[in-house]
């Protein structure tokens, strides 16, 4: 596990410290400027994106998000119905999506695709800027994972649920205007670049390089973690 803050959203570099695993905070105007791709430049990335496999793909990134603008980078997490990524803040940030402003037991898991993900931040170390705690190797476009679709990864059982995710203005921050109008144009919803909501329904530990396979409903039954 390696961590580290986001000092100024767009403007923060870390380095994972090889003796340690632990981040060093570097500014991006001492290091080099942040690159932003240009709408031509992300609408090129489309087919890579699509490429992405339906079933049976992979867990690249796992990021918990500790505190408001920070991240740790996980090879392990342990994923429980009552907090989602155990250690991450989802329960304490509560949500604007309920009536009592407490966390929305239908956005425990925000998943992106990896490439999606790639392709926005450029530099592959900087995609846990964008907030979202699982990023697969998997086509979470709508048509491929419509709510209520079930997914093995690890020993842990997760749903996609209806919760619509979309970016906003810290994306932007952190990504560029071109790339938050790209996730939300019309093809960026209709492929969910943004990424899509889920909730855990069997707790268990996913690794970086588990597979990540859909199951039937009936599959998803409570077993030891």
């Amino acid at each position: 596990m390696y961590s580290f803050q986001i000092l100024a959203f767009a403007s923060s570099r870390f380095d994972r410290h090889p003796a340690i695993g632990l981040a060093a905070r570097w500014p991006w105007g001492i290091l080099g400027p942040v690159t932003h791709l240009t709408t031509d430049a992300l609408h090129a990335g489309l087919d890579e994106i699509r490429r992405a496999p339906a079933d049976d793909g992979r867990v690249e990134l796992i990021v918990r998000r500790p505190a408001v603008d920070e991240r740790e980078v996980l090879t392990e997490g342990h994923l429980d119905p009552t907090e989602g990524l155990v250690g991450d803040t989802w329960r304490s940030r509560g949500s604007s999506r309920t009536a009592d402003g407490t966390a929305h037991p239908d956005m425990q898991l925000n998943l992106m695709n990896v490439r999606a993900a790639t392709l926005v931040a450029v530099d592959p170390e900087r995609r846990p800027l964008a907030g979202d705690q699982l990023y697969l190797d998997l086509d979470v476009s709508t048509k491929n994972l419509p709510p209520g679709t079930r997914l093995e990864l690890g020993s842990a059982v997760i749903e996609i649920t209806d919760q619509p995710h979309r970016g906003c203005a810290k994306f932007a921050a952190r990504f560029g205007a071109d790339a938050l109008r790209f996730v939300n144009s019309a093809v960026g919803r209709e492929l969910n670049l943004r990424g899509v909501n889920a909730k855990v329904l069997v707790a268990g530990r996913v690794n970086v390089g588990d597979t990540v396979r859909k199951v039937n409903k009936s599959a998803a039954t409570a077993r030891p973690v």
